[in-house]
């Protein structure tokens, strides 16, 4: 089951879409829906858990805690859409856009896909860019 859950003042439109569009990610990887919450919050909220849970006093766009087993995909994704309201205007993209790319990104973190080295994080661009292509196609 793939849940949202608004810690400000914003929602998405028409969230079934979204689910849809999760889904059809997790299916391209090989993967099964578990229990997802995206959680999207602020600054200040992701900036705690920051701080509280992985020791880190810096802002960020995405945390995410991976209850995955197996090929079954599960966990919490908190955005901070403060942050990419930001990234969006610096990268000079479209909020919708950028808000796509942070939600597969955390997705596909559950994958198995990671970011650390430059390798990797082309790698990962590429999957982003792959998957936000999927939310433009008719589910």
């Amino acid at each position: 089951m793939i849940s949202f859950n608004y810690e400000l003042d914003f929602t998405l439109v028409d969230e079934d879409k979204y689910t849809s569009w999760i889904e059809a990610i997790l299916e391209s990887e090989g993967f099964i829906e578990g229990e997802i919450n995206y959680i999207f919050c602020t600054d200040e909220y992701l900036h705690k858990i920051n701080v509280d849970y992985l020791d880190h006093d810096t802002y960020t766009d995405i945390i995410s805690f991976d209850y995955t087993e197996g090929k079954i995909i599960s966990g919490d994704i908190f955005i901070s859409i403060d942050r990419v309201k930001e990234n969006a205007l610096e990268l000079g993209v479209l909020f919708s856009e950028e808000l796509l790319r942070v939600m597969s990104h955390g997705i596909l973190h559950y994958c198995g896909y990671l970011d650390k080295s430059e390798a990797e994080e082309l790698l990962m661009r590429s999957k982003e860019d792959e998957k936000i292509k999927l939310f433009h196609v008719e589910q």
